[in-house]
């Protein structure tokens, strides 16, 4: 259930309010937008009489809120949520540019690419400390010394950074680094991990998981903002249907789909999507194109000698050549990079 409730009211009655759905069993969560304040009322309670709230002082409306995921939700909250990442926003009118390689395999590999893609105009470092690999004989990478390999080539270059967290126990590690957390396809489902989540104040970008429907995507989301962690971003990274000519399907209307069901900012990673990378600057153009937040790709200066995902590494002069023309498809629907 949502209560829509005038944002001049004073603060003491907008409290009487959430009391009073406190005493009738909802738990509550506020927004605060530009002309209304929006209560969440979260909570099964079969035939309550929602005029009860609806005659309260400084009430303007309230609706029940059909969707199984209602935090998440446009209903909850009608403009578009913005992250904020140090000096970064994510969800407002830049498209934001995150990049570089799929793990942090040395000190100099990681410099390189950091200095590479700064200077190209990316703003988010990527890398991998911890590696969930379908092969268990795969490099499954260098854990706390690839955060600290992360985070100073972030520091140094002036980028934020952010890294996949893969179970619950190396969370406090990883947010001694970290500037966002990074939840992978496998773990969309791992609730535990989602509920330590919800009660950060990092941002976690969410990644659909490989066979998930756009609903269960946004009901792992809900669990993050029901702990009470806000900062939240989808993440679009392909789906497995009965096609195999490439990695995954990319599915581009999901864009489109998650941004008029939900305020969250949504990031497209055609890096995964499609698994080689002459494919992928044709679809990073179409992420743009469809009104992805923030674009995430692979870059590798030694992509044939990496040590994972090689294949879908963009080059730094492909990567270079991907920023001149995104950057051209931003302008048409009034955004930059």
């Amino acid at each position: 259930m949502v209560v829509v409730v005038d944002k001049n009211l004073p603060q003491e009655k907008v409290e009487k309010i959430i009391s009073e759905l406190n005493r009738n069993g909802f738990d509550v969560h506020k927004s605060t937008g530009e002309k209304y304040i929006i209560l969440g009322a979260l909570g099964v309670q079969p035939g309550f009489d929602i005029r009860k709230i609806k005659m309260l002082e400084g009430v303007i409306d309230v609706f029940r809120i059909t969707e199984p995921y209602k935090l998440a939700s446009r209903r909850f909250k009608a403009e578009k949520t913005i992250v904020k990442v140090n000096d970064i926003e994510i969800g407002g009118n830049e498209i934001v540019v995150i990049a570089g390689p799929c793990s942090v395999e040395n000190e100099n590999q990681i410099m390189k690419l950091a200095e590479i893609i700064k200077s190209l105009g990316a703003k988010i470092l990527r890398g991998g400390a911890f590696k969930p690999r379908t092969s268990p004989y795969s490099f499954q990478g260098l854990g706390e010394e690839g955060l600290k390999l992360l985070r100073k080539a972030g520091d140094k270059f002036g980028l934020s950074v952010i890294t996949e967290i893969i179970e619950p126990s190396h969370f406090e590690l990883i947010e001694k680094y970290t500037d966002i957390f990074q939840v992978g396809s496998r773990n969309m489902y791992n609730y535990p991990l989602l509920r330590l989540l919800g009660a950060s104040k990092k941002p976690v970008m969410l990644k659909r998981g490989m066979s998930a429907t756009i609903d269960e995507w946004l009901m792992s989301a809900e669990y993050i903002l029901a702990g009470g962690n806000p900062n939240v971003i989808l993440c679009e990274r392909g789906i497995r249907t009965f096609d195999t000519s490439l990695r995954n399907t990319f599915d581009l209307s999901a864009i489109v789909t998650a941004h008029e069901k939900s305020h969250l900012p949504v990031c497209a990673d055609p890096s995964h999507a499609v698994g080689y990378r002459d494919k992928i600057i044709p679809m990073a153009r179409a992420a743009v194109a469809a009104g992805t937040d923030a674009l995430m790709v692979e870059v590798h200066h030694d992509p044939d000698n990496a040590l994972s995902d090689g294949p879908q590494a963009l080059l730094p002069d492909q990567f270079s050549e991907l920023m001149i023309q995104i950057k051209e498809i931003a302008k048409v629907i009034g955004k930059k990079i």
